[in-house]
Protein backbone atom coordinates (compact mmCIF):
# COMPACT_ATOMS: atom_id res chain seq x y z
CA UNK A 1 0.00 0.00 0.00
CA UNK A 2 2.71 2.31 0.61
CA UNK A 3 4.52 1.90 -2.85
CA UNK A 4 1.15 2.41 -4.64
CA UNK A 5 0.70 5.78 -2.28
CA UNK A 6 4.59 6.85 -3.14
CA UNK A 7 4.00 6.08 -7.14
CA UNK A 8 1.16 8.86 -6.76
CA UNK A 9 2.92 11.13 -5.68
CA UNK A 10 6.08 12.58 -7.33
CA UNK A 11 7.67 16.14 -8.00
CA UNK A 12 4.95 17.38 -9.30
CA UNK A 13 2.10 16.93 -6.97
CA UNK A 14 3.86 15.84 -3.66
CA UNK A 15 3.40 19.48 -2.18
CA UNK A 16 -0.28 19.09 -2.56
CA UNK A 17 -0.65 15.90 -0.85
CA UNK A 18 1.58 17.77 1.78
CA UNK A 19 -0.37 20.99 2.20
CA UNK A 20 -3.33 18.88 2.25
CA UNK A 21 -1.86 16.56 4.93
CA UNK A 22 -1.20 19.63 7.31
CA UNK A 23 -4.51 20.61 6.87
CA UNK A 24 -6.19 17.61 8.30
CA UNK A 25 -4.13 17.75 11.15
CA UNK A 26 -5.23 21.21 11.94
CA UNK A 27 -8.43 20.28 11.82
CA UNK A 28 -8.13 17.46 13.83
CA UNK A 29 -7.35 19.41 16.64
CA UNK A 30 -10.68 21.09 16.29
CA UNK A 31 -12.39 17.73 17.76
CA UNK A 32 -11.07 18.75 21.12
CA UNK A 33 -14.65 19.34 21.62
CA UNK A 34 -16.31 16.82 20.48
CA UNK A 35 -14.55 14.41 22.14
CA UNK A 36 -12.74 12.69 25.10
CA UNK A 37 -9.85 13.95 26.11
CA UNK A 38 -8.21 10.06 25.80
CA UNK A 39 -9.49 9.35 22.71
CA UNK A 40 -8.49 13.15 21.19
CA UNK A 41 -4.63 12.30 22.12
CA UNK A 42 -4.48 9.11 19.92
CA UNK A 43 -6.24 10.83 17.18
CA UNK A 44 -3.90 13.63 17.34
CA UNK A 45 -1.01 11.14 17.35
CA UNK A 46 -2.38 9.08 14.48
CA UNK A 47 -2.77 12.58 12.35
CA UNK A 48 0.45 13.39 13.72
CA UNK A 49 2.07 10.19 12.35
CA UNK A 50 -0.04 10.16 9.23
CA UNK A 51 1.41 13.71 8.49
CA UNK A 52 4.95 12.08 9.05
CA UNK A 53 4.38 9.69 6.57
CA UNK A 54 3.17 12.10 3.64
CA UNK A 55 5.88 14.51 4.40
CA UNK A 56 8.71 11.87 4.00
CA UNK A 57 6.69 10.85 0.93
CA UNK A 58 6.35 13.79 -0.42
CA UNK A 59 10.60 14.91 0.56
CA UNK A 60 12.07 11.87 -0.73
CA UNK A 61 13.04 13.42 -3.52
CA UNK A 62 15.36 15.32 -1.63
CA UNK A 63 17.78 13.02 -0.21
CA UNK A 64 20.07 15.28 1.87
CA UNK A 65 16.70 15.73 4.40
CA UNK A 66 15.20 12.18 4.09
CA UNK A 67 17.03 10.20 6.12
CA UNK A 68 17.20 13.12 8.54
CA UNK A 69 13.75 13.50 8.79
CA UNK A 70 13.09 9.53 8.77
CA UNK A 71 15.10 9.70 12.13
CA UNK A 72 13.14 12.33 13.89
CA UNK A 73 9.80 10.08 13.06
CA UNK A 74 11.72 6.80 14.83
CA UNK A 75 12.65 8.92 17.46
CA UNK A 76 9.27 10.38 17.84
CA UNK A 77 7.56 6.98 17.81
CA UNK A 78 9.61 6.09 20.62
CA UNK A 79 9.24 8.94 22.92
CA UNK A 80 4.96 7.90 22.27
CA UNK A 81 5.70 4.13 23.35
CA UNK A 82 7.73 5.37 26.31
CA UNK A 83 5.53 7.61 27.27
CA UNK A 84 2.15 5.25 26.79
CA UNK A 85 4.27 2.81 28.67
CA UNK A 86 6.08 4.78 31.81
CA UNK A 87 2.78 7.27 32.01
CA UNK A 88 5.77 10.43 32.14
CA UNK A 89 4.18 13.74 30.89
CA UNK A 90 8.08 14.85 30.73
CA UNK A 91 8.24 12.96 27.75
CA UNK A 92 5.77 14.92 25.96
CA UNK A 93 8.05 17.91 26.15
CA UNK A 94 10.76 15.45 23.71
CA UNK A 95 7.84 14.88 21.91
CA UNK A 96 7.00 18.22 20.82
CA UNK A 97 10.78 19.22 20.34
CA UNK A 98 11.06 16.37 17.67
CA UNK A 99 7.99 17.17 16.09
CA UNK A 100 9.13 21.51 16.17
CA UNK A 101 12.91 19.62 14.47
CA UNK A 102 10.88 17.30 11.98
CA UNK A 103 8.17 20.40 10.72
CA UNK A 104 11.70 22.80 10.81
CA UNK A 105 13.41 20.42 8.38
CA UNK A 106 10.18 20.32 6.10
CA UNK A 107 10.30 24.00 6.10
CA UNK A 108 13.51 24.07 5.27
CA UNK A 109 13.33 21.55 2.46
CA UNK A 110 10.87 22.90 0.58
CA UNK A 111 12.07 26.18 0.87
CA UNK A 112 14.91 25.32 -0.68
CA UNK A 113 12.73 23.23 -3.90
CA UNK A 114 10.75 26.19 -4.55
CA UNK A 115 12.02 29.71 -3.81
CA UNK A 116 14.01 32.08 -6.32
CA UNK A 117 14.36 28.53 -8.41
CA UNK A 118 13.24 27.24 -11.79
CA UNK A 119 10.16 28.20 -13.28
CA UNK A 120 6.42 28.11 -11.40
CA UNK A 121 4.17 25.52 -11.67
CA UNK A 122 0.84 24.82 -9.38
CA UNK A 123 3.13 22.82 -7.19
CA UNK A 124 5.36 25.23 -6.14
CA UNK A 125 2.50 27.58 -5.38
CA UNK A 126 0.71 25.02 -3.74
CA UNK A 127 4.08 24.74 -1.75
CA UNK A 128 4.20 28.17 -0.52
CA UNK A 129 1.11 27.69 1.52
CA UNK A 130 2.71 24.37 2.93
CA UNK A 131 5.21 26.79 4.15
CA UNK A 132 3.09 28.90 5.42
CA UNK A 133 1.27 26.14 7.45
CA UNK A 134 4.36 24.80 8.39
CA UNK A 135 5.81 28.63 10.11
CA UNK A 136 2.09 28.46 12.02
CA UNK A 137 2.32 24.57 13.16
CA UNK A 138 5.87 25.31 14.41
CA UNK A 139 5.16 28.40 16.40
CA UNK A 140 2.45 26.75 17.87
CA UNK A 141 4.27 23.91 19.19
CA UNK A 142 7.15 26.80 20.73
CA UNK A 143 4.18 28.03 22.57
CA UNK A 144 3.22 24.37 23.83
CA UNK A 145 6.85 24.11 25.23
CA UNK A 146 6.71 27.09 26.89
CA UNK A 147 3.25 26.70 28.42
CA UNK A 148 4.78 23.81 29.90
CA UNK A 149 7.65 25.17 31.54
CA UNK A 150 6.14 29.20 32.39
CA UNK A 151 2.40 27.83 32.68
CA UNK A 152 1.21 31.43 33.22
CA UNK A 153 2.32 32.87 29.86
CA UNK A 154 -0.94 32.97 28.22
CA UNK A 155 -4.46 34.09 29.37
CA UNK A 156 -6.40 31.41 27.61
CA UNK A 157 -4.36 28.71 27.66
CA UNK A 158 -3.64 26.54 30.91
CA UNK A 159 -0.95 24.01 31.37
CA UNK A 160 -2.18 20.58 30.38
CA UNK A 161 -1.31 17.98 27.73
CA UNK A 162 -0.17 18.93 24.93
CA UNK A 163 -3.39 17.46 22.26
CA UNK A 164 -5.66 19.31 25.15
CA UNK A 165 -3.71 23.03 24.46
CA UNK A 166 -3.08 22.21 20.27
CA UNK A 167 -6.31 23.70 18.95
CA UNK A 168 -5.67 26.73 20.94
CA UNK A 169 -2.07 27.23 20.53
CA UNK A 170 -2.77 26.52 16.59
CA UNK A 171 -5.34 29.35 17.00
CA UNK A 172 -3.55 31.70 18.07
CA UNK A 173 -0.41 31.28 16.14
CA UNK A 174 -1.70 31.36 13.20
CA UNK A 175 -4.02 34.33 14.29
CA UNK A 176 -0.49 36.32 15.21
CA UNK A 177 1.30 35.11 11.88
CA UNK A 178 -1.78 36.83 10.04
CA UNK A 179 -1.50 39.67 12.24
CA UNK A 180 -5.41 39.81 13.00
CA UNK A 181 -5.29 39.52 16.94
CA UNK A 182 -8.57 39.02 17.90
CA UNK A 183 -7.49 38.97 21.65
CA UNK A 184 -9.46 36.44 23.28
CA UNK A 185 -5.69 34.71 23.97
CA UNK A 186 -2.96 36.82 25.04
CA UNK A 187 0.00 36.93 25.45
CA UNK A 188 1.02 37.60 29.53
CA UNK A 189 4.58 36.95 30.29
CA UNK A 190 7.62 38.93 28.60
CA UNK A 191 8.95 36.23 26.64
CA UNK A 192 5.26 34.82 25.63
CA UNK A 193 5.16 38.36 24.26
CA UNK A 194 8.47 37.84 22.13
CA UNK A 195 7.73 34.70 20.90
CA UNK A 196 3.70 36.63 19.78
CA UNK A 197 5.50 39.06 18.11
CA UNK A 198 8.57 37.94 16.30
CA UNK A 199 5.80 35.90 15.05
CA UNK A 200 3.69 38.62 13.26
CA UNK A 201 7.12 39.83 12.08
CA UNK A 202 8.00 36.33 10.44
CA UNK A 203 4.42 36.82 8.70
CA UNK A 204 4.53 39.88 6.88
CA UNK A 205 8.30 39.08 6.32
CA UNK A 206 7.27 35.73 4.27
CA UNK A 207 4.49 37.39 2.76
CA UNK A 208 6.97 39.52 0.94
CA UNK A 209 9.87 36.73 0.50
CA UNK A 210 7.25 34.81 -1.59
CA UNK A 211 5.72 37.23 -3.30
CA UNK A 212 9.19 38.78 -4.85
CA UNK A 213 10.14 34.92 -5.17
CA UNK A 214 7.27 34.31 -7.21
CA UNK A 215 7.63 37.38 -9.17
CA UNK A 216 11.43 37.05 -9.57
CA UNK A 217 10.71 33.09 -11.30
CA UNK A 218 8.17 34.55 -13.00
CA UNK A 219 10.65 37.01 -15.50
CA UNK A 220 13.29 34.37 -15.37
CA UNK A 221 11.15 32.36 -16.99
CA UNK A 222 9.68 35.06 -19.56
CA UNK A 223 13.07 36.16 -20.34
CA UNK A 224 14.27 32.23 -20.80
CA UNK A 225 10.72 31.94 -23.19
CA UNK A 226 11.80 34.82 -25.24
CA UNK A 227 15.29 34.15 -25.29
CA UNK A 228 14.28 30.23 -26.54
CA UNK A 229 11.70 32.21 -29.58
Amino acid sequence: MLNKQSQHINNQNNFFYLTLALVFLLISASLDKEITSGLLQYILEAFTLMTFGICLLSLRFDKSWFRFLLSLVVAWLVAVITRAVLGAEEIEVIMLSLMFIFFYGTFRSIMRQILFTGSINTNKIIGSMALFLLLGLMWAIGYLILIHFLPESFHGINKGPWHENFADAAYFSFVTLTTLGYGDILPVTSIAKVFAYLEAIVGVFYMAIVVSSLVSSSRVQYFNDNTGD
